[in-house]
């Protein structure tokens, strides 16, 4: 970056040049982003418009939305008309879909006429489907084709295409038959016909495909691209694994948030509002607090007990915050297991038989250990058993609450993810301070 800044204060626009388009085009969108805000759009504008036609096209992808709606903002029509002409389909979809309307117009000014209406075509696909993640550009083959011919098929039109890696076999209505990876073409004779080589056995998924089962489906076979056919089996486009990574990404995020209590957001941290941040927390704060009031209503219950041992009360939090965690540890495992498809609906029984007998173990483990601490410093034996047993009853219950909670809300068509942490925490802390005064009036009262 220092070395950059130099080249530009000191107009060394050759030198410049080499460097820009000797480094990664990831590590440029991230360099050209810092000059922006460290020197400004001049400078920000000179580094980029003397990127090379296909850096600058690859660079533009990798910036922010808020990114490229500044460039956007300082191109010519030419300018931009060469950078969207670099982008790929999908990328050019997803342009569209961050940018606002006046920008939109704008770009589909410069876009060109047949690629418009491939782009309109993909626009109408929902937005969670594989037709939404999807690209045309691919290498499609013909069945009667030899190696030789695929081959040379695929030197003509292979930079125009986001993948070579794997071509696709189609019939003359399109309809896709085999699958044949571009090694296999490399290392086979050259009068080979492609029918013979190909796979028929073809992974592949449907238009209206969730996105997030797509992406699972790249983790579950370790593939590079995966193909989109329509209700009539006809090709109509490839995911790669760039975008199902992205996938991924974004719906491990979705899932971070909303185990933490929050509204998901679609944007960036810094590029989300401060009182969109607030909208999307206080929603769930306000849930949970006002659920907590009922722990304290129980408490205020036995207020009783407080008075004949006050000692009860110094030992709520540590039974609480216990039963909270045990609960979050469980959801957590299921709603993991959940979202690899380890585990199912139906595994509710062995689930719930394997945390029990989890809880068991850590219970009795507890207890036992808080029965001696609570014995070698208050002496009081009513009080260790009253405590220990809580403990164990606690973290049976919580575990319990904990792994079912995940495995109810996806039978509900939820998101398990909703059943996590403050939720469960929520929850497990009334029970907790039920079960201890109800073993506090029992035993020490």
């Amino acid at each position: 970056m220092e070395e950059i800044q130099k080249l530009l204060k000191e107009k060394k626009i050759n030198e410049l040049r080499k460097l820009l388009n000797g480094l990664n085009s990831v590590d440029v969108a991230i360099i050209l982003t810092d000059l922006y805000n460290e020197m400004g759009r001049e400078s920000f504008l000179i580094a980029f418009r003397i990127l090379n036609k296909e850096n600058a096209g690859e660079t533009f992808s990798y910036f922010e939305p808020e990114m490229k709606e500044k460039l956007i903002s300082l191109l010519t029509d030419t300018e931009l008309k060469n950078v969207i002409n670099e982008l790929y389909m999908d990328d050019k979809v997803d342009l569209l879909e961050e940018m606002p309307s006046n920008v939109v117009k704008r770009i589909l000014k410069n876009v060109k006429k047949e690629d418009r209406e491939v782009i309109n075509e993909l626009l109408k696909y929902p937005e969670d489907s594989a037709g939404s993640i999807m690209t045309t550009e691919f290498v499609d083959l013909k069945e009667n084709m030899t190696v030789g011919q695929a081959l040379k098929k695929i030197k003509q039109i292979g930079l125009e295409k986001e993948t070579i890696y794997y071509c696709y076999v189609l019939t003359a209505k399109r309809t896709l038959v085999g699958i044949i990876d571009l090694k296999k073409l490399v290392i086979r004779d050259s009068d080979e016909i492609v029918k013979d080589l190909m796979e028929t056995n073809v992974i592949k998924v449907n238009t209206l495909e969730d996105k997030e089962n797509v992406a699972k489906t790249f983790s579950k076979y370790n593939l590079l691209a995966l193909p989109v056919v329509d209700n009539e089996d006809k090709l109509v486009g490839i995911v790669t694994v760039d975008d199902a990574i992205d996938v991924l990404q974004d719906e491990a995020t979705e899932d971070v948030e909303k185990m933490a209590a929050m509204s998901p957001s679609e944007d960036s941290y810094f590029a989300t509002s401060v009182f969109k941040h607030a909208r999307n927390r206080i929603v769930w704060l306000l849930i949970l607090m006002l659920s907590a009031t009922i722990t304290g209503g129980i408490i205020n219950k036995y207020e009783n007990a407080f008075a004949a041992v006050p000692l009860l009360v110094s030992f709520i939090p540590m039974i609480m915050g216990t039963g909270g965690n045990s609960g979050s540890q469980s959801s957590t495992l299921i709603i993991r297991g959940l979202a690899t498809d380890e585990i199912e609906i139906k595994d509710v029984l062995k689930v719930i038989w394997k945390e029990a007998r989890v809880s068991i173990v850590v219970g009795i483990t507890l207890a036992i250990l808080n029965i001696l601490f609570v014995m070698i410093r208050y002496k009081e034996i009513n009080l260790a058993i009253t405590i220990g047993l809580t403990i164990m009853l606690t973290v049976i219950i919580a575990k319990l609450i904990g792994c079912c909670l995940p495995l109810l809300a996806k039978k509900l068509k939820l998101d398990p993810a909703l059943m996590a942490s403050p939720l469960i925490t929520t929850i497990v802390d009334t029970c907790s301070v039920l079960i201890y005064f109800n073993v506090a009036t029992m035993i020490m009262l």
